[in-house]
């Protein structure tokens, strides 16, 4: 696959990176050997998605459904792309 995802692309996290909630940052985070980033509510809500099966169109459905909202693909799409240029995620077929 290409860097650049589509809604047909199945995002997964890398697996130098772990996502888990942070209570003492009231956010989701990534971390990773040298540090840690912590992530908006969006951020963690697409991440969390982000298991390697379920495609880009499906994750922006599920938040569409989850969130009551309309015409998140393109954003979702946005952030995907971001993520896998600072590697946080990889792709799976």
């Amino acid at each position: 696959m290409s860097d650049a995802p589509d809604l047909a692309s199945r995002p997964a996290i890398d697996r130098r990176f772990r996502l888990q909630w942070e209570a003492a940052q009231n956010a989701h985070v990534l971390l990773y050997p040298e540090g840690m980033v912590k992530l908006n509510a969006s951020a963690g809500e697409i991440l969390k998605r982000c298991d390697g099966r379920t495609t880009v169109a499906d994750i922006a459905a599920d938040l569409e459904r989850a969130f009551d909202a309309r015409g998140l693909a393109g954003d979702v799409l946005a952030f995907i792309g971001m993520a896998a240029e600072k590697q946080w995620i990889v792709w799976r077929p």
